[in-house]
């Protein structure tokens, strides 16, 4: 069953350890993750977090979803399976024609 939870709208305030004190009060986390952007090294505005058990990711999407964190109101699901999709050649938005 899954267990990683998405959690959108992030202050990018917060740090893996601040999440995973919010988390922490509806069961195990086992990890957290907040993706920075590869080129300048900020932080996205998201994050993952898996649970210890579906059943503790269920308590903290029910908790935590729409609550007020540092400012912001976070969105928070059950992550969906990453998208296989196909690399496109040189990122330029290339099809555009004049």
């Amino acid at each position: 069953m899954n267990k990683k939870i998405f959690v959108g709208n992030l202050s990018f305030k917060l740090t893996e350890a601040d999440v995973e004190r919010l988390f922490a009060e509806s069961g195990q986390v086992v990890s957290v993750v907040i993706p920075t952007d590869a080129e300048t090294g900020r932080k996205r505005g998201f994050a993952f977090v898996e649970m210890g058990t579906t059943a503790e990711a269920e308590a903290a999407i029910q908790a935590l979803n729409g609550q007020e964190v540092e400012g912001r109101q976070i969105a928070v699901s059950m992550s969906k399976p990453r998208e296989n999709r196909p690399r496109t050649g040189s990122g330029s938005g290339g099809g555009r024609r004049y």
